[in-house]
C-alpha cells in the first residue's frame, strides 16, 4: 500500500479487510490533511458512488419487509412519488413506466452521456447553477430540484431497454425510501442498516470545510470550478464546486473503511447472527440485468460471483469489494486518482492481499456496537460525579478538556492510564486528559478549576480475547456534556466558612474558625479514607505521615458536609 501511495502521489488512505465475519485488518496510511495529521482507521472519508450499494441495500430491505416491490412504478398517481412538484414536470409519458428495479439497475431510460441544454452530458449534478437558473430555484439546489430538472427533460430511451449509469436514478431511490418510511433517508438507513450492523462511522457529508464532520479528513482538490451556491466565485471542486448535500443517496456518504466492511458482513450475517438481508435477496442483488451483464442492483458483478463498486469525485477515490470466497475490503483515498493505470492498481491491491495472506488473524478489530449513553453530572463542593449507562464494550475512557470541545481521540491498539486533571502531560494532543479508565458506570472528578468550562466525553472500548487484547475504541456517537464554569462563587462561599493554611503544607494544617469539635476525614482524591478524627478548637490536623500529593478533607458541619483540598509537600 505504501509503495502504491508513493508511486501515485496519494496523500492518505484507509484500508479495512474482513473475512469469516471478522474485521481482521484495519489500518490507515499517510496524512489526513495538508498539515500532515496522520491518517487513522477512525477517520471518515467521502465514499462517492460507493453510496449506491448502501442505498440499494436499503431498498432491498424495504422489499423484504413487503413495503416495496421491484416491479412497482415510481412516478405517477399510482406511484410512490406523486407530489405535484414531480408530476407537473413530467411531459414524457414513459417516465410513468419506470420501476424500482430499473432504477437499481440503471435502466430507467436516462443517459447522462447525451448532451442537454448545451451542457457536456446531461447529469445535473455537474451543472447545479444551470439547473437553478432553468427552474428558477434557489442555490445551492436540493436533490429534489435535480430530479425535477431531469423529469422536465424526459427520457433518452424507453425504461428497461438500455443500461446507462445514472446518479439521478439513485437520488430517486433515496426519495423512495423517504416516501415509504416517512423518515429522512439518512435517519432510516442509519437506524435500520448501519446501527444494527455496528457500522456507526457513516453519515451524509457536507460541502464546505467549515462543515466537516468530526474526524473527517481534508480532501486534495485537483481542479476549480464555479461555486454551486450561484455566487459566481471559482472554488475547489471538492469544496463548494459540487453540492454534496444534494448527492446523498447516490454519492453523499462519508464513512470509515472498517464501517463499510462491518456493514457488508452484517448484511450477510456472522457466526450466530442472522444477516440483515436474506441470502435470496443478496443473490438477487448480484444478478446482472438483462441490459448489462456486469451490473446488478447497486453492484458491479461478474461471472465469478464477485461484486464491487468504485467511487470517485474530486478529492475522493474509493473501492468496496465482496468476493465470492467471502473476503470483503474497503480502500478509501482522500485524493482522486487521475490515471486509469492507478485505478487498475488500486483494484488489484485487495486481491494481492488475499493471495499473500498465509493465514488469517484470529482477532476481530471491530469497535463496540453500542456506546455508553445517558451521561449526567452531579457536582458537589469539591468536584463532580459523572455517571452513564454502559455500552457493549468491556471498558470506557473518560476524556476531559477545558474551554473547547475535544478534537483529539484515543488510537486503536493504544492503552491509556488515567491521570488527575491538570497533572503531568495530557494523554491526547494538547489539553485532553484521560481522567478515568474504568469498567464501571461512574467516576468522581475533582481538582477542577471552577472558573473554567470543561468538556467531558465517555469513550466505550473493547479489549478482550476477541480483539487480540487490543483496545478498540468506538468514537462515533459518544455521550458528551459540558460542565459550566461557576466563576468560583460556590467554592468561595464554602472557603469563607473554613480555610486551611499553610497550603501546600509539610507537617500540619491549621483550620480557621473552628468554634466547636469538628469531625473530619482525610481522603485521597478518589475518596479513599485515610484517617478519621475530631478537630478541637486550637488544635491542628497532622499530615507529616502522608506521602506528597493531593488530598481532601471532609468536614462534618452541623448543617452540611464541606470538602477542602490541600497539597502535602
Amino acid at each position: 500500500m505504501q509503495q502504491f501511495m508513493q508511486r501515485w502521489n496519494i496523500r492518505g488512505a484507509s484500508v479495512a479487510f474482513g473475512a469469516q465475519g471478522r474485521v481482521v485488518y484495519a489500518r490507515a496510511f499517510g496524512a489526513a490533511d495538508a498539515a500532515g495529521t496522520p491518517m487513522q482507521p477512525h477517520h471518515l472519508l467521502r465514499v462517492a458512488s460507493v453510496s449506491k450499494p448502501i442505498t440499494a441495500l436499503a431498498i432491498m430491505q424495504l422489499v423484504e419487509q413487503g413495503r416495496l416491490r421491484l416491479t412497482d412504478k415510481v412516478f405517477g398517481p399510482q406511484g410512490y412519488l406523486r407530489r405535484l412538484y414531480y408530476l407537473d414536470a413530467i411531459h414524457d409519458q414513459r417516465l410513468y413506466d419506470i420501476t424500482v428495479q430499473q432504477l437499481l439497475e440503471h435502466t430507467a431510460g436516462w443517459d447522462r452521456e447525451t448532451n442537454c441544454d448545451g451542457q457536456d452530458g446531461c447529469d445535473p449534478i455537474d451543472f447545479p447553477v444551470h439547473v437553478a437558473h432553468a427552474l428558477h430555484a434557489p442555490t445551492p439546489v436540493a436533490d429534489s430540484t435535480l430530479i425535477r430538472f431531469l423529469l422536465t427533460r424526459g427520457l433518452n430511451t424507453a425504461p428497461g431497454t438500455h443500461y446507462a449509469y445514472s446518479n439521478i436514478g439513485y437520488l430517486v431511490l433515496g426519495k423512495l425510501v423517504e416516501a415509504v418510511t416517512h423518515q429522512p433517508y439518512e435517519t432510516w438507513v442509519r437506524q435500520q442498516l448501519l446501527e444494527p450492523a455496528g457500522a456507526l462511522e457513516a453519515h451524509l457529508g457536507r460541502n464546505l470545510p467549515a462543515d466537516r464532520l468530526e474526524r473527517e479528513v481534508a480532501y486534495e482538490s485537483h481542479y476549480q470550478t464555479e461555486a454551486c451556491d450561484g455566487s459566481g466565485r471559482v472554488v475547489p471542486a471538492a469544496y463548494g464546486g459540487f453540492n454534496l448535500e444534494a448527492m446523498g443517496a447516490h454519492g453523499g456518504w462519508v464513512c470509515s473503511a472498517r464501517s463499510l466492511v462491518q456493514l457488508l458482513q452484517a448484511v450477510e450475517g456472522r457466526a450466530g447472527q442472522p444477516g440483515l438481508l436474506t441470502p435470496a435477496t443478496l443473490t438477487s442483488m448480484a444478478q446482472p440485468s438483462d441490459q448489462n451483464t456486469h451490473y446488478g442492483k447497486g453492484w458491479m458483478v461478474n461471472a465469478a460471483g464477485h461484486r464491487w463498486h468504485r467511487g470517485e469525485m474530486d478529492g475522493t477515490g474509493t473501492y468496496l469489494v465482496r468476493t465470492a470466497g467471502g473476503y470483503t475490503w474497503a480502500i478509501l483515498l482522500n485524493v482522486r486518482p487521475t490515471s486509469e493505470a492507478c485505478w487498475q492498481e488500486l483494484d488489484q491491491l485487495g486481491w494481492v492481499g488475499v493471495q499473500r495472506a498465509a493465514s488469517l488473524p484470529a482477532h476481530d478489530l471491530r469497535p463496540p456496537t453500542h456506546n455508553a449513553s445517558k451521561l449526567t453530572a452531579r457536582p458537589d463542593s469539591v468536584g463532580v460525579t459523572l455517571r452513564w449507562q454502559r455500552g457493549t464494550g468491556t471498558r470506557r475512557l473518560v476524556l476531559l478538556q477545558a474551554e473547547q470541545p475535544l478534537t483529539d481521540f484515543p488510537l486503536d491498539g493504544t492503552r491509556y492510564a488515567a491521570t488527575v486533571w491538570g497533572e503531568g502531560r495530557a494523554a491526547l494532543g494538547v489539553g485532553t486528559y484521560v481522567v478515568a479508565n474504568t469498567a464501571a458506570d461512574s467516576v468522581y472528578l475533582n481538582y477542577l478549576d471552577p472558573s473554567r468550562r470543561y468538556y467531558a466525553r465517555v469513550v466505550e472500548y473493547t479489549e478482550d480475547a476477541s480483539t487480540g487484547f487490543q483496545p478498540m475504541y468506538v468514537l462515533d456517537g459518544n455521550p458528551t456534556l459540558v460542565l459550566p464554569a461557576t466563576n468560583g462563587a460556590e467554592l468561595a462561599n464554602r472557603a469563607s466558612a473554613l480555610s486551611l493554611y499553610p497550603n501546600p503544607a509539610r507537617t500540619e494544617l491549621v483550620v480557621t474558625d473552628v468554634a466547636h469539635p469538628l469531625p473530619y476525614e482525610v481522603t485521597t482524591p478518589l475518596r479513599q479514607r485515610l484517617r478519621a478524627s475530631v478537630l478541637t478548637p486550637g488544635h491542628t490536623i497532622p499530615i507529616s505521615d502522608l506521602q506528597p500529593g493531593n488530598y481532601l478533607i471532609r468536614f462534618q458541619l452541623p448543617e452540611r458536609i464541606v470538602f477542602s483540598r490541600f497539597v502535602k509537600e
